[in-house]
């Protein structure tokens, strides 16, 4: 009978544990994959290989996220996509480059956003004899190699090449050319000493000893650039996250430093 009343306590014990734990309900813990940082891939423009990379270094102190970049021509970054390379987010020298992404049904169209506008510069050596104080400089007979990307597939070569057709030059200048694949590798080209001048990005311009005189910006369309997150990254939150940052109000001050002219601010002359 003693065994019996103990039984029944047990019971009844085990039945009041039920009821407290269905009552009170159990708070999930988030495993360990959602919290986990991730790796974003992203492509852009060879014109931001300075700044994005300081710009990846904050946002992982930030987020923890970590950034891998794959710098390259607008043009064939915009081609890697489109044959299916596994990128988050793409940061295009051109926006029409975004655009023509967004028709193809490629990016998230929400993401797509302007974040700067680049200008152009002439750019020499510090040890350099010449003197190039504007465009009409490149005819001189003494510049007989002259850099520029290729303007093919890259944004920074067709403003190139649009500034020396705007200031009569192009047909001079055009036997002097010699092609880079992109505009961080035509900056090498003049930094080794295998031209006399390059047509670079300010961005490039500003981090790097020499000289450099800024392009009238009348004198080649705008170089309006523009990110967006791309359709089939696997981490879209923290692709919009990454976007967002550049535009926000950490990155914003990045890009002026590297002489990009912001969405809403004017352009210096």
């Amino acid at each position: 009978m003693h065994r019996r009343r103990i039984l029944t306590l047990i019971a009844w014990i085990h039945v009041a544990f039920l009821v407290v734990v269905g009552c009170n309900p159990v708070t999930t813990v988030p495993s360990a994959t959602s919290t986990q940082p991730v790796t974003l891939t992203v492509s852009a423009a060879a014109d931001l290989n300075y700044v994005f990379k300081e710009m990846g270094k904050l946002f992982e102190q930030e987020t923890g996220n970590k950034v891998i970049f794959n710098f390259g021509s607008t043009g064939q970054l915009a081609q890697q996509i489109e044959q299916g390379a596994p990128v988050d987010v793409f940061a295009a020298a051109n926006q029409s480059y975004i655009e023509k992404l967004e028709q193809q049904g490629l990016i998230i169209p929400d993401t797509k956003e302007l974040y700067g506008r680049g200008r152009i510069t002439l750019w020499t050596r510090q040890d350099s004899l010449l003197e190039i104080k504007g465009i009409q400089d490149l005819t001189k007979p003494e510049v007989t190699r002259i850099a520029i990307a290729n303007p093919d597939h890259a944004p920074y070569g067709i403003a190139a090449r649009e500034a020396m057709q705007s200031a009569g030059i192009w047909q001079t200048a055009q036997p002097k050319l010699v092609l880079g694949e992109n505009v961080r590798q035509t900056l090498q080209y003049a930094e080794s000493g295998n031209v006399d001048v390059a047509i670079v990005a300010l961005s490039l311009s500003v981090n790097k000893p020499g000289r450099w005189v800024l392009i009238p910006e009348n004198l080649h369309k705008p170089l309006d650039q523009m990110l967006a997150a791309i359709d089939k990254t696997p981490h879209e939150s923290q692709a919009r996250q990454f976007a967002a940052f550049i535009n926000g109000t950490k990155g914003r001050p990045l890009m002026r430093k590297y002489g990009f002219i912001l969405p809403g601010e004017e352009p210096v002359k």
